[in-house]
């Protein structure tokens, strides 16, 4: 039987209290899981829980409405946009 190419080359490394150690344990216990695959699982979901709450935004109906209308609109943005975009835009080093 040959064994499976494992392509993961980086590494975190980090300590917890025994508790913590023994949770974590018996959690992926639970789960039938490594303990390192069951922390990487919930590193992840946590990742992608933080990532979307920072970058996804839930408009009330009329505020998409508004949305939607600007989008469409044909008009410039004005200097009060522009200034809004490049202050945006130094504050997230793009």
């Amino acid at each position: 039987m040959s064994a499976v190419p494992n392509n993961q080359s980086e590494r975190l490394d980090f300590r917890v209290t025994p508790n913590n150690k023994s949770l974590i344990e018996r959690a992926a216990s639970i789960q039938s899981q490594t303990v390192s695959s069951f922390a990487i699982a919930a590193l992840l979901k946590a990742a992608d829980e933080v990532i979307q709450s920072e970058t996804a935004r839930t408009l009330s109906a009329n505020d998409s409405q508004t949305f939607f209308a600007m989008l469409s609109s044909d008009a410039e943005p004005n200097a009060a946009l522009k200034s809004a975009a490049t202050r945006y835009k130094e504050r997230r080093g793009r």
